[in-house]
């Protein structure tokens, strides 16, 4: 059966102390690297779903400047609104 002892628990903060000064030494140099690299492979990434966005509507449009007009619904337009009946009335002086 092995007992804990102070030195052992001495070193083991030692070592938990040293680790997390290493760590922190580290990511202050570089951790700006790294978050730099990953904007600019945001932005590369952005730009080319843009690029590829712009180019399929490019490509969608009609070429021959013809204009269709759906006229389906022009001839039997729907009512929407349900007001009361319409009353004409004529001031009498």
């Amino acid at each position: 059966m092995q007992t804990a002892s102070f030195t052992g628990f001495i070193r083991t903060l030692f070592y938990i102390l040293a680790f997390y000064y290493i760590f922190k030494f580290l990511a202050k140099l570089f951790l700006p690297l790294l978050v730099k690299k990953v904007v600019e492979k945001a932005g590369q990434n952005f730009q080319q779903e843009q690029q590829r966005s712009q180019g399929t509507s490019w490509n969608q449009s009609p070429t021959n400047d013809e204009v269709i007009y759906d006229t389906k619904n022009e001839k039997n337009p729907r009512e929407t609104k349900k007001v009361g009946e319409y009353v004409d009335y004529e001031e009498i002086d």
